[in-house]
């Protein structure tokens, strides 16, 4: 028992930490430092200890079955904690990176107008990262997992008053939301394939593994691929590479904790975490592996052509984890847990030396200049030389592969939506929504065959709200009440499988709904303080004057996409637990409407709050700063 307590221990004193920083007057500068400074020293105390005394008992892997959030005849959503040697590897680099950050970022952050903002966003980053590395199942990781997002959108938009780090973090946080959809349909097919909310622990059980793949073959394909798809986008793994460079817009000591040592490195973990399940699909394996080679190769050729040393160096950072990636799929745990170590270390003092480097290397070149030598080549050689030299610098067009086929087509497919107006949405989609109600009720009265295709047509509806919300421009309240609205088509789907009950229903849209209220309230505020500044065509940054408006609609936000602050939290797993293993479509469609719905409740906090201000009154940052 006194080993549970110490393991929650890791949890708790980032939390507690966190809180207290979030009491501290913003004035305090050397209080709100030392206190992250502290918990920071305090937890990788308690790791070291921990580990010492783990590894002296003999190393044995162990599992917390904590706190039941909800459970039914069916399903049970439980925190579960779990503690292995890779957690134990992550826990220790995290805590002493992250040391390290907190007493670097005191000197350089010094005198930031967003100084206690910085060390709360760290905390709460921490708070996060230890809450992943523990976890024990799907559900408990996804909690730290949206904390890591939400956490990193903050830090790369810490100079909110700039358009290129908000632009940079909203596509940031589309990338990661992107990689959520592999963890959900992960979670759905593992409600199917276990029946029960399995365990990392219990995947280390080979039989019981291969007893349920050996008739499951395609459900454990599906999982393993929507494990790679997240773990792809989380490291920045091709196609996904283009985003790491981008999130270098914030402060050098956030590039440091997040894109170069531990943030990144959690698509490994992933991975790492969940080979036992996927160790015996070769078909897997193979395809990890080509991913991680493509990545390594790719970001090699980039990082030579970098003009910038942060770029320079995420791009080298990629190519190690696609390294990474080839030891994990070939069955070197070991060896890749050693090297996410080094890397990360390596990393972390490449980006807090790279100010100093670059000032030392402007001097060298200029008392010790060479000429470059240009060597010739054969002919055919040279144009090969000149076409990677060109893909190199267009980043392999990897930018541009993910805006032409993901976010372009979802713009257009929302512009041909003109028809949604908000009295449309009332006189047209509330009363065919009544009438799926009435449906639902007399269910009897309903063709088989017309019944099992409702749920499906009724989340692809959803789909469509959320899609006229990302690429609407006009009109903010018009995009806000879609979100809201997807999540009642969802519901309603849901609801023709007989299992799915009222009370289930209500945890789901609770929370969501008493988001969605506070968020309008804040909007008809915005709109009556500033009618001629309160469209989604560009960015605003009202946060310069309205910033307890801001924060409350950031919480809005945050509410209604379903981050954990809500019970809707439970209800979106449990709105996957009921989704029959034979909806493909259905799950499809409400996984889609979940990542673009958060995308676009974040890409109106971002255009309304953050970027330069709209008023020549006030200091106005250059575009290209």
């Amino acid at each position: 028992m006194e080993v549970n307590y110490f393991i929650l221990s890791f949890v708790l004193i980032p939390l507690i930490g966190f809180i207290t920083s979030l009491l501290t007057p913003e004035k305090k500068e050397n209080t709100i430092s030392r206190l992250a400074f502290l918990v920071v020293l305090f937890q990788l105390i308690s790791v070291v200890l921990f580990i010492s005394f783990w590894i002296f008992s003999g190393a044995e892997s162990f599992n917390i079955k904590e706190i039941v959030l909800y459970s039914s005849k069916e399903y049970e959503f439980l925190i579960d904690i779990y503690f292995d040697e890779i957690t134990a590897v992550y826990l220790f680099v995290g805590s002493f990176v992250s040391l390290l950050i907190t007493r670097y970022s005191a000197y350089y952050m010094h005198m930031e107008l967003g100084f206690k903002r910085f060390f709360n966003t760290i905390l709460f980053f921490f708070l996060g990262y230890n809450f992943t590395v523990l976890s024990g199942n799907f559900e408990t990781l996804f909690i730290g997992w949206e904390i890591l997002g939400i956490s990193s959108f903050l830090l790369i938009a810490f100079y909110r008053d700039r358009y290129l780090p908000v632009r940079n973090a909203v596509k940031v946080f589309s990338i990661y939301r992107i990689g959520d959809v592999g963890i959900f349909l992960a979670m759905w097919a593992s409600h199917h394939l276990w029946h029960e909310n399995i365990t990392f622990y219990k995947l280390q059980n080979y039989d019981l593994v291969h007893e349920h793949l050996s008739g499951h073959s395609l459900i454990g394909i599906i999982i393993s691929l929507g494990i790679l798809i997240a773990a792809s986008a989380k490291s920045a793994a091709f196609p996904f590479s283009s985003w790491l460079p981008r999130a270098m817009e914030g402060p050098t000591p956030s590039s440091a904790v997040f894109y170069g040592s531990l943030s990144v490195h959690f698509g490994v973990f992933l991975l790492l975490r969940t080979f036992p399940f996927w160790e015996h699909q070769i078909s897997v394996r193979i395809l990890i592996g080509l991913v991680g080679l493509i990545t390594a190769l790719t970001a090699f050729l980039i990082t030579g052509v970098q003009a910038t040393i942060k770029t320079k160096i995420a791009y080298a950072s990629i190519a190690q984890i696609g390294i990474m990636f080839i030891e994990i799929a070939l069955g070197l745990e070991t060896l890749a847990l050693i090297h996410f170590a080094g890397n990360a270390f390596l990393r972390t003092y490449q980006l807090l030396v790279s100010p100093s480097v670059v000032s030392y290397q402007i001097r060298d070149q200029f008392y010790h200049f060479k000429t470059y030598r240009n060597v010739q080549f054969p002919k055919f050689l040279k144009r090969f030389e000149s076409t990677f030299y060109v893909l190199s610098l267009k980043e392999w067009y990897l930018d541009v592969f993910m805006q032409k086929w993901i976010f372009f087509p979802v713009k257009r497919i929302g512009k041909y939506l003109h028809f949604i107006t908000i009295k449309n949405v009332f006189f047209i989609f509330i009363p065919i929504y009544i009438s799926g109600i009435i449906l639902l009720e007399n269910q009897q009265i309903i063709n088989a065959e017309i019944l099992g295709f409702l749920p499906g047509l009724l989340a692809f509806m959803g789909m469509l709200m959320v899609f006229k919300s990302f690429s609407e421009k006009e009109n903010p309240y018009l995009a806000w009440v879609l979100i809201l609205i997807n999540h009642f088509w969802v519901a309603l789907a849901v609801s023709f499988n007989e299992h799915f009950e009222f009370a289930e229903t209500f945890i789901y849209l609770s929370g969501i709904s008493i988001a969605s209220i506070i968020g309008f309230i804040c909007l008809f505020t915005l709109k009556k303080r500033e009618p001629e500044f309160f469209n989604l065509k560009m960015y605003f940054g009202h946060v310069y004057q309205y910033p307890i408006l801001s924060l409350v609609f950031l919480i809005s936000s945050l509410g209604i996409m379903g981050f954990p602050i809500t019970l809707s939290f439970i209800g979106e797993d449990l709105i996957f637990s009921h989704i029959k293993a034979a909806q493909y479509a259905l799950a499809f469609f409400y996984s889609i409407s979940f990542v673009f719905g958060g995308i676009a409740a974040i890409r109106m906090y971002a255009r309304l709050f953050l970027g330069p201000h709209c008023k020549p009154t006030h200091e106005i940052s250059l575009k290209s700063s």
